[in-house]
């Protein structure tokens, strides 16, 4: 008796895992959003509470926050238009993989451009 296939061709290989993390930075963004809706509502009702606010965020810690969202930022929009051209373009579905390829190859760049810069600024260089 054969066995029957059920399940999508992504199931544990990379498409999954590019589902997974598109999913996990867009909820991460989306809280990053409502907490800097939060903070900057705290200028009118007090600037005092905004200043302290504000002064939090200039620690090293939140350096290396700022640099996870901007990688994550960064994922999610490559990763969109990943899903775009899988979604529209005929040949997509069949070059998924090396869309992902492509996606984390120009994370990778976009990274290695950015991360320097903000980590010396963020340290005091």
């Amino acid at each position: 008796m054969a066995k029957a296939t059920t399940g999508t061709l992504y199931r544990g290989r990379e498409g999954m895992w590019s589902w997974v993390a598109h999913r996990v930075t867009g909820v991460a963004i989306f809280f990053f959003l409502l907490v800097h809706v939060l903070d900057t509502s705290l200028v009118r009702v007090s600037p005092e509470a905004y200043d302290a606010v504000i002064g939090t965020y200039k620690t090293p810690i939140m350096a290396i926050g700022e640099a996870g969202l901007v990688a994550a930022i960064v994922f999610h929009a490559f990763n969109g238009l990943r899903i775009i051209a899988v979604d529209f373009w005929k040949g997509g579905p069949q070059n998924q993989r090396k869309l992902l390829w492509a996606v984390l190859i120009l994370w990778f760049v976009t990274m290695a451009a950015f991360l320097p810069r903000h980590l010396i600024h963020a340290f005091g260089g």
